[in-house]
């Protein structure tokens, strides 16, 4: 086995990082302290081609792998968790289920701009009652000559107040046992009756743009249905698995910051004369936290490649999903420990990486459902 990036991922790594701690670290308080989506480092970003990375040129992107896009998630969650987390979601959720699924007219009127960072895309999953149990989605969609009309309600959708699109599910009719039949439909928010509300306070990640999306006889073209209409729930658990690796490699970059931030205050912080890095009690939470974020990039890096390579990655991705997440709250967490009262401190940052981290271990997907993932792909 080969563990080195290729000089391409190389290259992408140090441009990022470079990116990411020039433009997005001096002002990720600033963020977060105004919940404020930071819609001129996003243009920045699609300038770079960042938002197109794992796309191929035809399609406007930058004919990247997996593996590079998951580097470049790290890259900016390490700066800022709530600029990553809406970066993931504008590749993995937003462009890829038109890239994954798209005839080539929608790749080449919706696509193409998304790769470019000429506009965002957002995902229309989850609903006030329907939230890892998408079975249970009750936005309806009913076929009135060429044009689907939608009714439904979506919540907690990331980057929707800035998307130009929002691929929704919906039900569209009853399979021979009786049971939903999902669908996804591309739909242009500036459609009538669609209206979007950003009004959540939010704990963490609020960096990222959260929204509320309201759909009342919001009507689209036949032609705007996404992939097969009989399968559109497949079609997102396929986006899902995907999703999972971004999140995970969001978690790796929001523990890597929080670790580098304990590992320099332990270095320099003196008591009893001496810097508290020289204490096994802190030494041995550094090394945990480092052992641990180490692991779960690999894990990360695993999943990736399992996908650029066209083999099952369904229980990779949950498992890099699972521990990537929960390594991240834990890293949060003892970093705020090493710091001490410091660490209570919003100057210090390190409660805004906990804040942050707490997202990752419910959004696509909470921790508990990953385990029911892993545990169906081990045939329990």
């Amino acid at each position: 086995m080969n563990f080195e990036l290729s000089k391409e991922q190389q290259m992408i790594k140090e441009m990022v990082s470079e990116f990411a701690e020039k433009e997005i670290k001096p002002i990720a308080i600033q963020l977060d302290e105004e919940s404020r989506f930071a819609e001129e480092v996003f243009k920045k970003m699609g300038g770079l081609g960042l938002l197109g990375i794992p796309f191929p040129e035809k399609y406007g992107g930058s004919g990247g792998d997996t593996v590079s896009y998951a580097i470049a998630v790290e890259e900016i969650g390490k700066a800022c968790g709530g600029t990553g987390l809406s970066y993931a979601a504008a590749v993995s959720l937003g462009a890829s289920p038109i890239y994954y699924f798209g005839t080539e007219e929608q790749k080449q009127k919706y696509l193409i701009p998304l790769a470019k960072g000429e506009t965002l895309a957002a995902f229309g999953l989850t609903e006030p009652n329907a939230g890892s149990d998408a079975g249970g989605t009750q936005t309806h969609a009913v076929l009135e000559g060429n044009e689907y009309v939608i009714n439904g309600e979506k919540c907690w959708i990331t980057n929707a107040g800035y998307s130009r699109t929002v691929t929704v599910t919906a039900v569209s009719g009853k399979d021979n046992r009786g049971k939903n039949i999902i669908s996804a439909f591309i739909v242009p928010t500036d459609t009538p009756g669609v209206t979007i509300n950003c009004n959540y306070e939010k704990m963490g990640v609020r960096a990222s743009n959260t929204c509320a999306i309201i759909l009342e006889d919001v009507r689209v073209p036949r032609e705007n249905i996404l992939g097969d209409p009989q399968k559109g729930f497949k079609q997102f658990l396929y986006t899902l698995d995907g999703g999972r690796i971004s999140i995970a490699a969001l978690a790796v970059g929001v523990a890597q910051a929080a670790f580098e931030r304990a590992l320099a205050f332990a270095k320099e912080r003196k008591q009893f004369g001496q810097p508290i890095s020289n204490f096994q009690a802190i030494q041995f939470k550094l090394a945990d936290m480092a052992m641990e974020i180490e692991l779960a990039r690999n894990m990360v890096y695993k999943a990736a490649w399992l996908k650029d390579h066209n083999k099952p990655f369904t229980k990779e991705s949950a498992y890099a999903k699972l521990f990537a997440s929960e390594t991240a709250f834990r890293a949060g967490n003892q970093a705020i420990q090493i710091h001490g009262g410091s660490g209570y401190m919003r100057e210090y940052e390190v409660e805004r990486y906990l804040r942050d981290a707490k997202l990752l271990e419910i959004g696509e997907g909470t921790s508990e459902i990953q385990r029911i993932v892993i545990a169906r792909q081990l045939g329990c």
